[in-house]
């Protein structure tokens, strides 16, 4: 029994330094917050069950994109709050939809995130959770919660339920990902090459005048703002990809060139 302990503090040794190395090298340089994660196989078995963006990644993807999980796991402290109760599973599904909208980018942090706030359902802009009113699903904090993201447990699972056609998690870290260049105003910067900013702008602006005008089957919440809009269609490209492509073919080409990785991210988000 004691060389068998011995063996497996060894295998976690490796895969620690493993796993520095390849923060180190491709990554960021956040400070490891949690050191007990779910192990990979656990990673594997939840992203396999429930993710079909990894599903259709190859084999080489679908390790790099565990390793991505794997790293947001240890730097960003995920927390239940009003009573919610977590498992692996969910903690491995916020960590999916974080991976996801940069899986293609060679290197990739959410500097302006520290902390996941999982509430049980909706809550309400003063983040209480028994108004009757309450319809917030998920949101990007300013202010006193600055750094930090509050998802519904229930909107999270629902995101990746079977033929799930929005995914409030995927939502939240685009406005994130909008946010690090200073502005959430629907142009992520830190993604979109210089040249596709202007085209980006215009059928951005264009198909929010069309949803307006109700000639557009995108839902209506795209319309509030160009930073809605871009968090909503980024829903559809990831969740329904085909789809947006058959429906909108020139929005889905802006999005699979800004997604695409092809711009280096000088510093991590």
């Amino acid at each position: 029994m004691e060389m068998y302990n011995i063996v497996v503090l060894i295998v976690l040794f490796v895969a620690g330094c493993g796993l520095i190395y390849y923060v180190l090298r491709n990554v960021g340089n956040k400070k490891v917050v949690n050191a007990v994660i779910p192990d990979i196989d656990k990673i594997r078995e939840v992203l396999h069950a429930k993710v079909e963006f990894f599903n259709k990644l190859k084999q080489g993807q679908q390790e790099d994109f565990i390793q991505r999980v794997s790293y947001f796991l240890h730097t960003t402290k995920i927390s239940p709050e009003k009573g919610a109760v977590i498992t692996d599973e969910h903690r491995i599904l916020i960590a999916a939809s974080a991976t996801i909208p940069l899986f293609h980018f060679n290197t990739w942090s959410y500097e302006n995130l520290d902390e996941v706030l999982v509430y049980p359902g909706t809550f309400d802009e003063r983040y209480g959770t028994e108004d009757a009113d309450r319809n917030i699903l998920g949101m990007v904090g300013d202010g006193a919660m600055h750094r930090k993201m509050i998802i519904s447990l229930q909107a999270l699972m629902g995101g990746f339920s079977q033929h799930a056609n929005s995914n409030t998690a995927i939502h939240e870290f685009v406005h994130l990902i909008d946010k690090a260049d200073g502005d959430v105003d629907g142009v992520p910067e830190y993604l979109i090459p210089k040249e596709l900013i202007k085209p980006w702008i215009e059928e951005m602006h264009a198909t929010i005048s069309a949803i307006r005008r109700d000639r557009s089957d995108i839902r209506d919440y795209a319309a509030t703002n160009p930073a809605e809009f871009l968090a909503v269609v980024s829903e559809y490209f990831f969740q329904k990809p085909q789809m947006l492509k058959s429906d909108h073919p020139e929005l889905y080409e802006l999005l699979d060139e800004i997604y695409a990785g092809k711009k280096t991210i000088k510093e991590p988000i």
